[in-house]
């Protein structure tokens, strides 16, 4: 390529937001940006709210699993309803009920009736809700895009979308409670669902053909799981996928602990934690949306897990605020880029008529093992300590991702055919070595051939 002929920085940078050209996607990332932002704020002030009134690592770990264990028990029936009804009325539905919530919440906050007993009902509550909310909102992405290629930019947008919030949402919670207490919070991310709702009511989507309602729901959900389980390439994307959800991720439920009792600090300080983690995976998001192919997301996706896991490991022995920010920011790109690279390759191979299970069981793997996650978590940080648990967790994230890249050579050339229908590799010659198996070739073209199909994934 002449120097003429490559993109200038502006251009570039355009590349990097070319999914808000879509005017539905750009009524989406407006609305949901500001709601999210209240999710953020509320998911911080509960969990302070749970430490405060219970000073107990354990019941930390309580709340988070029962806010999630719903999903991994719902999120198949709700990829069925995702590839058999309108699911822009749907995410209204799961939105408004999610409002209602928090409203619920900010409520007994506010006249000082609330109890852990109330939280853990309103979070099985809140689980369902997203149970359902959560593939089917995967599962959209691609109709709110008049071309298709855009789609793994819009991926990409909606995680810069999460982990913004995920900057802004923490250092706002973290005021709030130290200025006027949890309640303002849980009032905020009430509030500010009606921005989303607002958007979706506002978009113009066309029809798409959904799955014929004629047969049995649990046909429709065995039909999802063999084709989900059935392809090694999405099977070992998303047993990556649940075992980094299961070690690594529940550090969160452990965090007002670190911010607390190891970093000596406050409501703040577990704000400035999160709100690093945030800056570290909204530049994992940028990274993303800045590639312009898919082509290589199999490696990238296995060295963002060990490199999460690493950070874990560090966080974990850390007492010291500036350090400690800074390994949160590394474990927020390696846990963003990994989870989110994992979702754009998923999508790009997957047939649309299942898109809406196989993102259900996407939801599984990285929402429905939250829980045990959690679990896991306070049992070991109740017997261990919170450092020695992080770092289980993190040397577990570790191993899965040795594992994943063991397989990636027999993984890319199982996605290779679906890349050259695609148009993302160029086709096989008609004729000649190409059409050999590998064993026939000569061994220059042999090795040849499987190196590029080594990096295709």
């Amino acid at each position: 390529m002449s120097p003429d002929s490559r993109p200038s920085f502006w251009q570039a940078q355009a590349g990097i937001v070319r999914s808000l050209r879509h005017r539905n996607y750009r009524l989406f990332f407006l609305g949901q940006g500001i709601s999210l932002v209240g999710t953020w704020t509320q998911r911080i002030a509960l969990s302070w709210l749970v430490y405060r009134l219970t000073n107990s690592e354990w019941l930390l770990g309580v709340v988070g699993f029962s806010s999630q264990i719903l999903t991994f028990l719902a999120a198949p029936f709700a990829g069925v309803l995702a590839d058999r009804t309108d699911r822009r009325r749907l995410l209204v539905a799961t939105q408004t009920l999610a409002m209602v919530q928090a409203f619920i919440l900010a409520v007994l906050t506010f006249t000082g009736t609330v109890q852990v007993s109330h939280i853990i009902v309103l979070s099985v509550l809140l689980g369902v809700v997203n149970a359902f909310d959560i593939p089917i909102r995967q599962s959209f992405v691609v109709e709110m895009l008049e071309s298709r290629a855009d789609l793994p930019n819009a991926i990409a947008l909606n995680s810069s979308l999460v982990n913004g919030a995920k900057l802004v949402g923490p250092s706002m919670a973290g005021i709030l409670i130290a200025m006027v207490g949890e309640g303002t919070c849980f009032l905020i991310n009430g509030l500010s669902f009606v921005a989303v709702i607002a958007a979706l009511l506002a978009m113009k989507v066309k029809p798409i053909d959904l799955q014929a309602q004629g047969r049995h729901v649990l046909h429709h959900l065995k039909e999802g799981l063999v084709y989900t389980f059935g392809f090694a390439p999405i099977r070992g994307i998303l047993l990556l996928l649940a075992m980094v959800s299961l070690l690594g991720m529940s550090y969160t439920v452990l965090l007002p602990v670190f911010a607390r009792d190891l970093l000596h600090g406050g409501p703040r300080t577990l704000g400035f934690l999160l709100a690093a983690n945030g800056c570290g995976a909204l530049g994992g998001a940028v990274f993303l949306a800045s590639r312009s192919t898919v082509r290589g997301l199999g490696r990238v996706i296995a060295f963002a897990s060990a490199l999460f896991g690493a950070a874990l490991i560090a966080f974990s022995f850390s007492k010291d605020i500036w350090l400690s920010l800074a390994l949160m920011s590394v474990t927020g790109f390696g846990g963003m880029v990994q989870m989110a690279a994992s979702n754009t390759l998923i999508q790009t191979i997957v047939d649309d008529d299942k898109r809406g299970r196989v993102m259900s069981f996407y939801t599984m793997a990285f929402m429905g093992m939250g829980p045990f996650g959690s679990l896991l978590a306070g049992g070991l940080a109740s017997h261990l300590g919170s450092p020695a648990a992080i770092l289980i967790g993190g040397a577990g994230c570790i191993l899965a991702a040795a594992g994943f890249a063991r397989t990636l050579p027999m993984l890319g050339r199982l996605v290779h055919p679906i890349y050259v229908q695609m148009g993302l590799v160029p086709q096989p010659a008609p004729a000649g070595d190409a059409c050999l198996p590998l064993a026939g070739r000569p061994n220059g073209a042999a090795l040849e051939a499987a190196s590029l199909q080594e990096q295709r994934l």
